[in-house]
């Protein structure tokens, strides 16, 4: 995913909340709603959540320098599990307190269709922006199936957007059932019942994006089609005999670190090497625009049944 796609995605979410943010706030203070104040709350959460996430972009644009010389690619996963523990703790642990308090101390819903009405202008809005954000990981996911691709994608701010818009679609459904029962019955309790699934909820996709995004901030091989079309390369290359060894590591959205060790043909003179190096190079970023650091370590006995590490 390119820089302006990651940043387009995150803007547009961004505005959606805010947007929705207020008419929630507002909501809330005519229903008296704890469903809804948690649903508010989410909604201003994840807006100082996307301001991260753009935060981070800006910052995995750096230049590499002295002290980073693999560059800044990595910001954005520091960003993005940031985001995670904030929807954890700001989002999640709140929710569910709230709805605890609820259920204990329960009190009447007022101004229903005020609260519905918002709800529901909500729910639209967080569906589009939640739709759109499928439409793209179903154009980039291919063959793959769709869970196995967040599981697998490098893009954390695109899976983080998914998380945080299909965890206030679910919210959203909570929220106007639970303020619905209320009104129905005079029972208060069903609108704790509603801040504590909407809790539930945002915790557990918490959870889930801080585990994948944990991965790949420790760092992660690329996408193993990488490594496939690295040895593929060599193969293709004259003077390289056999590949020992390949490693791929994740440096950033669209930005791997490539370390390959080959056999090169015994009697090849040092020039020979290095234009066989320099063929492979171009052969790979030609297949593999992302692999932005390839460092190839050639070798004189063939080693493959017993490849060391690079």
């Amino acid at each position: 995913m390119s820089a302006e796609d990651s940043t387009k995605h995150i803007i547009q979410s961004l505005l959606v909340n805010l947007a929705i943010a207020a008419s929630k706030g507002v909501a809330a203070v005519f229903t008296g709603s704890g469903a809804m104040l948690a649903e508010t709350l989410h909604s201003f959460a994840d807006c100082g959540n996307q301001g991260l996430l753009l935060v981070g972009v800006k910052r995995s644009r750096k230049a590499p320098d002295k002290t980073h010389p693999l560059g800044y690619g990595r910001e954005v996963y520091f960003w993005s599990f940031i985001v995670a523990l904030m929807l954890f703790a700001g989002g999640g642990v709140f929710s569910i307190y709230e709805g605890i308090h609820k259920i204990h101390e329960p009190e009447p819903v007022e101004n229903v269709w005020v609260g519905l009405g918002i709800l529901i202008f909500s729910l639209l809005m967080e569906g589009g922006a939640t739709l759109s954000n499928i439409k793209e990981i179903n154009r980039r996911r291919g063959s793959k199936g769709f869970l196995q691709y967040l599981r697998d994608t490098k893009d954390s701010d695109l899976v983080v957007i998914f998380g945080e818009n299909s965890a206030a679609v679910f919210g959203l459904v909570f929220a106007i059932g639970a303020l619905g029962a209320a009104s129905a019955t005079g029972d208060g309790r069903f609108d704790g019942v509603g801040s504590l699934l909407i809790g539930i909820v945002l915790v557990l996709v918490a959870v889930f994006l801080a585990v994948e995004v944990k991965s790949l901030l420790v760092g992660e091989s690329a996408d193993p089609d990488i490594e496939h079309a690295a040895r593929e390369a060599a193969k293709g290359t004259d003077g390289f005999d056999a590949v020992l060894n390949v490693i791929t590591v994740q440096q950033g959205p669209g930005e791997v670190l490539v370390a390959i060790k080959v056999s090169v043909v015994p009697g090849m003179e040092r020039d020979s090497i290095c234009t066989a190096i320099n063929d492979f190079e171009k052969k790979l970023r030609e297949r593999c625009p992302q692999a932005k650091w390839i460092f190839v370590e050639p070798d004189l006995v063939r080693q493959a049944a017993r490849a060391p590490a690079a």
